[in-house]
Order: structure tokens, then sequence, then C-alpha cells
């Protein structure tokens, strides 16, 4: 059985429900999100600088290496890349959080990276897919245009963001009631789908279970180290060090499937490697947190150190809880 060559079963009606809950998942964040969550940003702007660039430079580079070294087909490689290529997950701000790392920045970085990322992601992906020596074959079979990928993106992700934003600006009082029924509803209907496209391709899921297994364990590890490591050279502090982390080391990977059921015709391979990311990576990350807990509390009696000073520096009650719309969509 060739992962290329699979088509995963779904059907339109799925496919217009799909693109609706991935419209109301950037709703739901865009509601939870603050001009203050921007102003952090434009405050201090070098810890933003070094996550983005490792986000979007360092992050897909090293993906692309990773890529040509694992034993993964095409169109695994190109799962690879998109997952590499998407937005981080809101679930990044609940691990800042429980790991003691600076909230407030966590939040703001997500925010502002979610509008870059409108316009990044699908010229990413086209770029370093079409520079692959076998995935750019799929490319070329599903005949993607990044200009027409970006267009719809911007429909189904980046115009339900930007009305959430005003949604959230002029009316906040009605925004702050109605974003946890967005959030869970958006959230509880994801989980619907993801579950609905493994059962209804479980044998091919299981076929490829093992190498999927590597190839993720592996590739979410280099992302949690690439946060880490590109905060250290960037000579910021602890609490900062957290955030970065999770931020890039936490993808959107339930974006990411949404995607390739959009854009990509379920191909196989992709589908397969989107769909575990979304699982592993949330259980990687709460694993990281709790060992940055311990560590923490063995060395300062307290399980956050002194991150609360930092968060304070956000928005009120950054740090008291985690967050926002598409938490299990990472």
């Amino acid at each position: 059985m060739n992962p290329d060559e699979i088509i995963l079963n779904f059907n339109p009606g799925m496919l217009v429900l799909l693109n609706v809950v991935l419209g109301l998942i950037m709703f739901g964040i865009a509601l939870d999100t603050t001009v203050k969550d921007f102003a952090v940003v434009v405050r201090k702007p070098k810890p933003f600088v070094v996550a983005i660039l490792a986000q979007l430079v360092v992050l897909p580079l090293v993906t692309f290496g990773l890529t040509l070294i694992l034993p993964v087909s095409p169109s695994m490689a190109l799962g690879m890349i998109l997952v590499a290529c998407c937005p981080p997950g809101n679930i990044s701000q609940v691990l800042t959080h429980r790991s003691g790392g600076n909230v407030a920045l966590s939040v703001s970085m997500t925010a502002v990276a979610n509008v870059i990322y409108i316009f990044a992601l699908p010229l990413s992906v086209a770029f370093w897919g079409s520079m692959h020596p076998t995935a750019r074959g799929q490319l070329t079979a599903v005949e993607l245009d990044p200009l027409s990928m970006l267009l719809d993106v911007f429909l189904i992700i980046g115009l339900p963001f930007v009305v959430g934003l005003f949604i959230r600006h002029r009316f906040e009082r009605f925004a702050l009631r109605v974003q946890p029924i967005v959030k869970w509803f958006s959230l509880l209907a994801l989980v619907s789908f993801i579950v609905a496209a493994l059962a209804g391709n479980w044998a091919f899921f299981i076929a490829f279970l093992g190498i999927i297994l590597l190839v993720v364990t592996v590739h979410d590890a280099v992302a949690l180290a690439i946060g880490y490591g590109t905060a250290v050279v960037g000579g910021l502090g602890t609490p900062e060090r957290k955030a970065m982390t999770f931020e890039v080391g936490i993808r959107n990977a339930g974006l990411g499937l949404g995607l390739v059921f959009a854009f990509f015709g379920g191909l196989g391979g992709m589908a397969i490697v989107a769909g575990w990311w979304g699982i592993w990576d949330i259980i990687a990350g709460l694993i990281v947190a709790g060992l940055w807990v311990r560590r923490t509390k063995r060395r300062t009696g307290s399980p956050k150190g002194d991150a609360s000073r930092h968060a304070a520096a956000g928005r009120p009650g950054a740090d008291a809880g985690p967050g926002t719309g598409a938490e299990a969509a990472s």
C-alpha cells in the first residue's frame, strides 16, 4: 500500500462543513484577541521577531532537511512541510502557562502570527513543496495554485478572523459572552471531524502507524528544540524561552488536516501526518511542560518561579487561564 496513492474517504458535504468549522475556529480566536495583544509586540518586538523568524524560516528549512533524511514518501514529506508552515496552535498558551512561561508574550505572538500566516501559509507550502525533489510531484498532481490557495485561505480563515477582531473591538461585552460558546462548539466540531476521518480511514492509518509514530515524534521534538534554541540564541530570558518553545513547537495541525481535505483532495500521506501531529504535539507539549514545572519547583520552591511578573506586562489576567479558540486544533 502506497500512501502517495491513497485518497482518504470524504464527500463534498463534509468539505463544506469543514470550511465552516475552520472559519469558526479563527472567529473564536479573534474574539479572544485584543488590541493590547498586538501592542505588546510593538512595545517589545525582539521576542516576536525571533519567534517569527524561527517559525517562518528555521522550522520549514529544518523540516525540509528532515524530509530528505527520514524514510518518508513524497506525500508524507509534503504533510510534514504543511504542518511546519501552519500557524502556532493555541494550546501553546496553555502549555506556556503550565510551565511558568511568559503567557502575555505567547498570547501576543499567537495573535500576530495568525494574521501573518493567513498570507504566509499558502506561499510557504508552495515554495518548500516545489523545492522538494519528490514532494513537488504531489503539488503538480493536485495542481496547487498558491495565489488561488491564498485567496481561499483568506476567505475561509482570514475573513472570519478579521470579523472576529472587529466584533471584539467594537462589541467587547458581546464578544466575551459568545467566545466560549464559539470556542467549544468549533472545538467539538473539529474533534468530531477528525474522529470521523480517522474512523472512516482506520485501515490506512494502522497500515502506516510505525513510520508515522517515528516521523511525527522526531519532527515534533525538533520543532520544540528549535523554539528553545532560537530563544537562547536570541538572548531571551527563561520565561520567554518557555513561551518560544511552545510557540514554535506546537503547530495548528488540526487546521493543517483541514487544509489537506480542502486543497489536496484528502491525500493519504499528508492527512495521516497532520492527523497524528494534532494528537502527539499535545502529548509531547504536556510532557515538556510537566518536566519544566518539576525542574522549576526544585530550584525555586514554586512551580512557576518568577514568571508571574513577566505575565503582568501583558493584558490583565493573562496567566490566570488558558484562553483561546482552537486549543485542540493544534
